[in-house]
């Protein structure tokens, strides 16, 4: 597991995978999300808006980064 902080209360799922060198851009990371490839607390999850709060993970590609504090 790959730990990734967050400065802010939170950090919507497109930007999270770029911020964690997920995806080198946002237009894959749109194409990954919308295609289910990302999951957010084990469920698949197909909005690129979602919220990511610390706390949370993301699962992207068999790798699990979880948002932290800053």
């Amino acid at each position: 597991m790959e730990y990734i902080a967050i400065e802010t209360e939170f950090i919507k799922l497109q930007q999270f995978l770029k911020f964690a060198n997920a995806v080198s851009s946002g237009s894959d990371a749109k194409y990954f999300i919308q295609e289910g490839n990302v999951k957010v607390n084990g469920e698949v999850c197909t909005m690129r808006g979602k919220k990511i709060y610390e706390g949370d993970t993301v699962e992207f590609e068999g790798v699990e980064y979880k948002a932290v504090k800053a």
